[in-house]
């Protein structure tokens, strides 16, 4: 009955785990594959005895792949411009109701930019911020917030003040997640404003993690760090006009990730919105210059989901198989988080079991560790039990975000489709126009 309240089945010996981590990372071409993944589990110890109500006991620890650190520093850049008013094409607040943009049918009045202000992609990008740290280890993350725009003068349509803030530190790098997602609610309370500059909200998170002069952070050395950039839009500051692309904005943009590049940041860009498919110059070249990703999301509410599956632990998978049964556990008993952390329910006989806990990295590589646990029923008194249940629904909400993670597989495979029939697309045009040419 347990585990039919989870709703999956794990007596399946040839189910495959699912691949939470979706972002692809090159391989390292230092390592061959099959070395240089280690796995730990910190629960429960080998030779432990372990009590449950049904057949199922739980697994915790994490994967580290080669020789990459186990502490990580994430700062999260969120792009706050007047555009993230806009619908994000989901209910974020879930009250029901799908905010969209619509147009006014009364002459003189202007359109309405989003009927539910709680479903913005500015929302979205929040959500997607508390979701992250909600699966993130404290004792080895530590995680801040910075949120970017770019205020204009609307006479001339330029920045009002070359002396002015564009970036704001919301959040120093820190392990209680609380404070952080308190920060993350008060960027949402002051909502959309401005225009975008990119190289700010670069700068400003490279000082915190670089632990530079004037940082409010305290960055630990060893820690490998990482810049989550979330954006709807391409930078229209520190130059030019706000409402437009200048390319002196896209190299300021740039020049910043190099600058995160030399201090040994990488910088994974989320571009959302229907333009972020077209590749902006800025953002993917942020992204490459310093190693990391850019990913487009196509509708920006998706990034909710998208967001959790980053791998700071460049750790694409976690399989946990009882040896002594000879069955695995199934797909949606196993949660992989980004910073390798895992959690999972194998399936277990009374007496002595033999587990076996494999990990898969980025770049090929495996590597498992085996022990041994005795196994014993448990019977619950009617207090015991009802805790046992709160632990059932809070393993189910876990299981919801892997559902969501699986749609975020096939949502990535389906733009990385899209992206080449476009190139392919053009590839085939060029020559036709070239020839029509005098």
């Amino acid at each position: 009955m347990f585990r039919s309240m989870w709703g999956v089945c794990v007596r399946t010996g040839l189910a495959t785990v699912l691949a939470i981590s979706a972002l692809p990372v090159a391989a390292d071409p230092g390592r061959e594959p099959g070395h240089g993944v280690r796995v730990v589990v910190s629960t429960p110890r080998d030779g432990a005895l372990v009590r449950n109500r049904t057949d199922m006991a739980p697994l915790a620890g994490f994967a580290q792949a080669g020789e990459r650190p186990t502490h990580f520093d994430v700062m999260l850049v969120i792009d706050v411009s007047g555009s993230t008013a806009y619908p994000s094409g989901i209910d974020v607040d879930g009250d029901g109701q799908v905010g969209e943009q619509s147009s006014s049918l009364l002459r003189g009045l202007l359109p309405t930019k989003n009927t539910d202000p709680g479903d913005s992609i500015l929302a979205a990008e929040i959500a997607a911020g508390q979701a992250l740290l909600q699966g993130l280890d404290p004792a080895r993350v530590q995680v801040g917030v910075v949120s970017f725009s770019g205020e204009a003068d609307p006479a001339t349509g330029r920045r009002r003040s070359p002396s002015q803030v564009d970036a704001i530190l919301e959040a120093p790098l820190s392990s209680d997640f609380a404070r952080v997602g308190d920060a993350l609610n008060a960027v949402l309370l002051r909502g959309p404003n401005g225009g975008t500059n990119m190289e700010a909200g670069v700068k400003l998170a490279l000082r915190e993690l670089a632990g530079l002069s004037g940082a409010r952070s305290r960055p630990r050395g060893g820690a490998k760090k990482v810049i989550l950039f979330l954006t709807d839009g391409k930078p229209s500051l520190p130059f030019g006009l706000v409402s437009k692309e200048d390319p002196e904005d896209i190299e300021a943009a740039v020049d910043a990730a190099r600058l995160a590049k030399t201090a040994g940041i990488t910088l994974n860009v989320f571009g959302l919105g229907p333009r972020a498919i077209d590749y902006p110059i800025a953002a993917t070249k942020m992204a490459s210059v310093t190693g990391g990703l850019y990913t487009p999301v196509r509708r920006p509410g998706d990034i909710v989901s998208l967001l959790t599956g980053v791998s700071f632990a460049n750790v694409e998978d976690v399989v946990a198989v009882n040896l002594t049964l000879g069955e695995m556990a199934g797909p949606d008993d196993v949660l992989l988080q980004p910073d390798g952390s895992f959690h999972a329910f194998v399936p277990v006989r009374p007496g002595r079991n033999r587990i076996r806990v494999s990990a898969l990295a980025s770049d090929g590589s495996r590597g498992s560790v085996e022990f041994e646990i005795d196994f014993k029923h448990l019977d619950l008194t009617d207090m015991e039990l009802q805790a046992e249940l709160e632990r059932v629904r809070r393993r189910n909400r876990e299981l919801q975000l892997v559902m969501e993670r699986k749609h975020q597989q096939e949502f990535r495979k389906q733009e990385q489709q899209r992206a080449l029939t476009i190139e392919v697309e053009e590839s085939e045009r060029k020559p036709r126009n070239e020839e029509s040419q005098p």
